[in-house]
């Protein structure tokens, strides 16, 4: 009987692990699609229209997060409920103020103050999101204050690559066909490898966390 129980602790641990890395995946990919668009659509160009789709598109990333977070750890109830949308609101919130405090201060200081405040909201927002995806998080403990680091991290590393570098580095042209195509490589995207990535770190810790809990 004990190897049986065993066998079924192992089962469920291997499951667990398995959602996990696969929440952790989903949630990196909407948010590094998210706000790489958003970031893209905004320091590219600085129009009314721009802003409006980028903030659209911001939204639209943090509300199908806070949906990958409750399809895990919740039951994916109503995300149009006033109180569920408070999660992907100050995510969305948080991500302008991000930009808006680097942008008031900049340079190196104003990227560095702007990581400080992103991560501060990114910790209170993952403790929010567990709050309203999971009706028992009232009675666990913790800030989860390193996937919130990890993903300003992240950031600082995309801005860094738009504000200080310049670089370019692009391809010979490529017959394909009746077309014609050149490859370009920029910092910025390497910007936006670097954020995929530590968005990555950041999911695989919190639900790791979240579902070991």
């Amino acid at each position: 009987m004990s190897v049986i129980r065993r066998t079924e602790v192992l089962g469920r641990t291997t499951r667990r692990r398995v959602v996990g890395v696969t929440a952790a995946l989903s949630a990196a990919a909407v948010e590094t699609l998210g706000v790489g668009l958003w970031f893209g659509l905004v320091v590219g160009s600085r129009t009314t229209t721009t802003a409006l789709a980028g903030l659209g598109v911001l939204f639209c990333g943090a509300l199908l997060r806070t949906v990958v977070v409750d399809a895990t750890i919740g039951d994916l109830g109503d995300l149009l409920q006033p109180h569920r949308l408070a999660a992907p609101l100050l995510l969305t919130g948080g991500w302008i103020c991000w930009l808006l405090v680097a942008e008031l201060v900049g340079d190196v200081a104003g990227v560095a103050v702007a990581t400080v405040v992103l991560t501060a909201v990114l910790t209170a927002q993952c403790r929010l999101e567990r709050r309203v995806c999971d009706r028992y998080a009232r009675y666990r403990t913790g800030w989860l204050v390193g996937p919130g680091l990890l993903l300003a991290l992240g950031a600082a590393a995309l801005l860094a690559s738009a504000w200080f570098t310049g670089w370019t580095l692009s391809s010979g042209p490529i017959s394909l066909g009746i077309t014609t195509v050149v490859v370009r490589l920029e910092a910025v995207h390497l910007g936006a490898v670097a954020f995929g990535f530590a968005a990555v770190l950041a999911h695989q810790r919190r639900f790791q966390r979240l579902l070991g809990s």
